[in-house]
């Protein structure tokens, strides 16, 4: 399975492309999309799809796997994420990607094991997982492989789920 995460944002996006085939993973690549701060918003929004839609077609994954949002002090910066996640979203779709949503918990539970991991454990085990040398930059990119690396993980297991159900269904 081709798997693209991302790491949702409109200043920087993380990206990180991995091939995952039930147990381990190849990375493609990983990068970020990045949009000037002196470009008026909408057409940030614009440079976002464009620059995504191009990284679909070159790497033509299978899945995307992109953070759920969570609103903490600053809502109207969420506001604006949330308005590049979409366009995000929506180009996947286009597409027909399937598209996994994951919590920060989610991935700390899926790559380090423990809900409560620091980021630089699971920037570290991303690391490790994926046999690199040194942990990816920009950190937005090491979100979007740890992303995709949970994606991989969730999918393995809801597979494995339901081999067992087919299994045990003809007993």
């Amino acid at each position: 399975m081709r798997i693209l995460g991302i790491d949702p944002g409109y200043a920087t996006i993380g990206c990180g492309a991995l091939e995952f085939d039930g147990s381990l993973f190849k990375l493609l690549e990983y990068g970020a999309i990045t949009t000037p701060a002196d470009m008026s918003f909408p057409l940030r929004l614009l440079k976002i799809e464009e620059e995504f839609s191009a990284l679909i077609e070159r790497l033509r994954p299978e899945a995307l796997s992109i953070e759920k949002l969570y609103f903490n002090t600053n809502t109207t910066t969420a506001i604006d994420v949330a308005q590049a996640r979409g366009v995000i979203i929506a180009a996947a779709a286009r597409r027909e990607l399937e598209i996994f949503e994951y919590t920060p918990l989610q991935v700390k539970l899926a790559v380090v094991g423990y809900g409560r991991a620091e980021k630089s454990q699971v920037m570290e085990m991303t690391r490790v997982i994926l046999g690199l040398k040194s942990v990816p930059r920009p950190d937005d990119a090491a979100d979007a492989l740890a992303l995709a690396v949970c994606c991989g993980h969730s999918a393995a297991a809801e597979r494995r789920a339901r081999i067992f159900k087919q299994g045990r269904s003809g007993l």
